[in-house]
């Protein structure tokens, strides 16, 4: 009787630990990754930091995914967000310490890159340009490496760093000084 009641409390345990285990979902199609200025901060700190999704091309054309002429939340999933640790100029204008959406309306020769004080936004849905802190005119270029995923990184320069937006082979920079 004894060793019934043990396997009774045994293979109950055993059915609860099964029903409240935790169901995982699978990796993101469009992963969310992250930028920062400077890479290594030991002396100065951290200057600014991007936090964005990677869309991938997969077979498909750049501009179905982020269209010439209309905003793009700058990456996939929600918009892409922007944190100035001091206060910095962004592509000539000034921006004053803090988070931003940062969104883009590509266009042919020149992309406009956008900070909006708006932020959690899922993609550019809710997008208010009443919102907008900056918006500034950043150059087109092109490379010979293409790049699947979307991609934003830094490119160090006298005083700052140039934000470098790459996907396929355009390639986009705008300067952040502090």
């Amino acid at each position: 009787m004894k060793n019934l009641i043990v396997l009774t409390f045994f293979a109950l345990a055993l059915i609860s630990v099964d029903a409240t285990a935790q169901k995982f979902s699978g990796l993101d199609k469009s992963p969310a990754d992250i930028a920062s200025f400077p890479t290594s901060y030991k002396e100065s700190g951290k200057s600014v930091r991007v936090i964005y999704g990677r869309p991938q091309l997969k077979g498909r054309d750049m501009a179905t995914l982020a269209p010439t002429g209309k905003v793009w939340r700058t990456g996939a999933n929600e918009a892409a967000e922007i944190t100035f640790y001091k206060d910095a100029t962004f592509g000539g204008e000034k921006v004053a310490a803090g988070t931003y959406s940062l969104f883009t309306i590509p266009g042919d020769g020149e992309w406009t890159v956008i900070l909006n004080k708006n932020l959690n936004q899922w993609g550019a849905y809710s997008y208010d340009s009443a919102a907008d802190v900056a918006r500034v005119t950043a150059s087109v270029s092109s490379d010979g490496e293409a790049l699947e995923a979307f991609s934003i990184a830094f490119k160090e320069v006298d005083g700052g760093a140039h934000l470098v937006m790459g996907w396929g082979t355009t390639r986009v920079a705008t300067p952040v000084m502090f």
